[in-house]
């Protein structure tokens, strides 16, 4: 989403307890798997901002965020993109905001092109199930979502996926049959 987020001292490895300025952030619950995989998804979240400049190039600007479907209140889920002048440079991001998994799900993308997934919260290396998207997926010409092309993919429960997108020229079509028999060169 547009704008800069915050973490207040200790949310970057999920402290327990209250922050206390009269103690010391407890660092010793790092040696806690699920202490541990929450520091290594902020690292993870802090690398995606640092290395993919739609998460940061338009942050003031209307052309930097686009949404692909905000309407599915049903479903708690919402889909958007962040972008730079550069397609190439365009993050899909698909956020499941409920305990339910879902299988082949069709999202409308911006372009025709392949999408790879660059973050997962549900990656086994988060604590998560490991219901990741591991293969680049090549956008089909299906209208979903009020756009022309999709992509099928798996959307794990409470989760969020995040997809680079790298645009792909459509082939015009090519005639067949009594037309291009016909036609003059």
């Amino acid at each position: 989403h547009p704008g800069k987020k915050l973490l207040f001292m200790g949310q970057e490895f999920a402290q327990i307890s209250e922050w206390n300025e009269n103690e010391e952030l407890p660092w010793n619950i790092l040696e806690y798997p699920l202490h541990k995989n929450m520091q290594d998804y902020v690292t993870a979240l802090n690398e995606l901002y640092r290395t993919h400049p739609a998460m940061y190039q338009k942050d003031f600007e209307q052309e930097g965020f686009e949404w692909i479907n905000c309407t599915s209140a049903a479903d708690n889920i919402v889909v958007f993109t962040r972008k730079t002048d550069k397609p190439e440079e365009t993050l899909l991001f698909v956020c499941n905001f409920v305990p339910v998994a879902h299988e082949k799900f069709r999202v409308g993308v911006p372009f025709a092109g392949k999408y790879k997934e660059i973050l997962n919260s549900d990656s086994v290396k988060f604590g998560g199930t490991g219901a990741t998207n591991p293969r680049v997926k090549a956008s089909k010409k299906e209208e979903w979502d009020a756009r022309e092309h999709s992509i099928s993919i798996t959307l794990p429960p409470l989760g969020i996926c995040v997809f680079q997108c790298t645009p792909v020229k459509e082939e015009p079509k090519k005639e067949t049959g009594k037309k291009a028999a016909g036609k003059k060169e």
